[in-house]
């Protein structure tokens, strides 16, 4: 569980997941890295590299560890991967699009680890086993969000584990307060396209089966958030935003409005989560529960 270091230069594999649209702060990323773990910070959906290059700092201010960005192709983004490879960021998380082999050799070039991100965990042995031949590490990510399902998927062979829901529930996590408490509350989540059509069409998502979603569930496919009533107000990366129904936002520490009928999403691992922590101790705690099991089940198979 600690070969992370001569891979990435990390104590463990364990991946905190870049959280939108600013959910991942620079304390919760700084938390995660300072544990031994790999925190990622979720570039802006627009062109903003000053933003960037901010957020970026407001981190390395934070921990002395090295730390990702993790950028989502579908938006516009050059100028924002730029920063990152000025910046000489450790890790390029990139998902939601192809990545051009030319920049993913000019990140190399810089001493950049370029991620690509998948949802593996019920095709995982057969990606481990394809990945193997190349001698590329696997990250498993979906549902996992204690120390159980760090050990199944390093059963299954994956070098280690992203958490996104996890890490919403974390001290550090700039998600707005009811956000958390409702992953405390919540043990449902269903897969949609209700939210944000209009502005990442063709991206479902998980979310919480909150009263809302299951008021408006079965919206029509030719509704969209454009022509919605404002709902709430919020500042993201610095910008003012005014947020619609069904708008794909999720609610920061910032944002007023009707938080509860603003979009909240999560992984069917929601029901394992009982209380916000630190996310330094989410990470021990994976780790150290991880390895109590297999010295547990070590024992087991010996007697």
């Amino acid at each position: 569980m600690g070969g992370w270091r001569g891979i990435l230069g990390f104590d463990y594999g364990v991946v905190q997941a870049p959280l939108g649209p600013d959910i991942a702060s620079p304390e919760l990323v700084a938390a995660v890295a300072n544990a031994g773990a790999i925190g990622l910070l979720r570039a802006p959906d627009s062109e903003s590299p000053d933003v960037l290059r901010k957020l970026i700092a407001r981190t390395r201010a934070l921990t002395s560890k090295p730390f990702g960005v993790g950028v989502v192709l579908a938006f516009p983004h050059e100028k924002n991967v730029k920063v990152v490879l000025e910046e000489r960021v450790a890790v390029l998380q990139v998902y939601w699009g192809d990545y051009p082999a030319r920049l993913v050799n000019q990140a190399h070039e810089l001493g950049v680890k370029v991620v690509h991100q998948e949802g593996l965990v019920a095709l995982l042995p057969r990606v481990v086993d394809l990945a193997s031949e190349h001698n590329i590490p696997v990250i498993a990510a979906g549902g996992i969000v204690d120390a159980r399902g760090y050990v199944a998927a390093l059963a299954l062979g994956a070098k280690g584990v992203c958490m996104g829901t996890r890490f919403v529930a974390a001290t550090e996590s700039y998600a707005h307060p009811t956000y958390k408490e409702k992953i405390l509350e919540m043990v449902e989540t269903e897969y949609t396209n209700v939210f944000g059509r209009a502005r990442w069409p063709g991206a479902p998502h998980r979310v919480l089966k909150t009263p809302f979603f299951i008021k408006w569930r079965h919206l029509s496919p030719d509704e969209t958030e454009v022509d919605q009533p404002i709902i709430g107000h919020s500042t993201v990366h610095e910008l003012d935003k005014e947020i619609r129904r069904f708008a794909g936002t999720a609610p920061n520490e910032a944002t007023q409005g009707d938080i509860d009928s603003m979009v909240m999403y999560a992984g069917q691992g929601v029901g394992l989560i009982k209380e916000i922590l630190p996310a330094g101790d989410i990470v021990r705690m994976l780790v150290d529960g991880a390895q109590l099991i297999i010295q547990q089940q070590s024992l087991d198979a010996v007697s």
